[in-house]
């Protein structure tokens, strides 16, 4: 959890009550049937919660294989080296 000051949390807190005034100023110059239809819709959206990001693939999918392409060399055995018996 993120801490912070005392000042931070007043502005905070001090913009969240202009917002509030705000919408509320909004809402009362716009016409009731629309200012109901908006209320509606947040109510719905808040219901509705978060949106949640589907899965990268279908249940039970086999992941892709890699694509074919040039295999990596094999290691080179230095023909100069010494052999040790």
């Amino acid at each position: 959890m993120t801490k912070h000051s005392k000042h931070e949390r007043e502005r905070r807190a001090t913009e969240s009550e202009r917002v509030a005034e705000i919408e509320r100023a909004w809402l009362d110059r716009i016409p009731a049937p629309v200012a109901a239809e908006y209320a509606a819709s947040v109510r719905r959206a808040r219901e509705r919660g978060p949106w949640v990001r589907p899965p990268d693939m279908a249940p039970g999918t086999a992941p892709r294989p890699p694509r074919p392409g040039p295999e990596p060399k094999p290691m080179k055995e230095d023909a100069t080296a010494r052999r040790r018996y």
